[in-house]
């Protein structure tokens, strides 16, 4: 029910690093694992996220991963009412 809210969408953050090295390569940022978890925080932690997304298809490194001031990037998504889901296709 949660996911199928009116006027919100999925968010598809289940990039794997390969792509979302090409994503920091294209504003001249190497592909390391701070790097990916400062950008994927820029997308968790956008100001009013749950009012227009209530699902994020997340890669399996962002899992685990936390933020960059040290939540989890999925207690980051559930505080916005936004219900974490896992790529599982390899």
């Amino acid at each position: 029910k949660t996911v199928a809210s009116p006027g919100r969408g999925i968010l598809a953050m289940d990039e794997s690093n390969a792509t979302c090295g090409k994503r920091l390569a294209s504003i001249g940022l190497e592909n390391t694992e701070a790097n990916r978890q400062a950008y994927r925080t820029l997308l968790v932690s956008a100001p009013g996220l749950g009012n227009y997304v209530s699902g994020a298809i997340l890669f399996e490194e962002t899992l685990y991963q936390s933020t960059t001031d040290g939540k989890k990037m999925v207690d980051v998504l559930v505080s916005q009412n936004i219900v974490p889901g896992i790529k599982v296709d390899k």
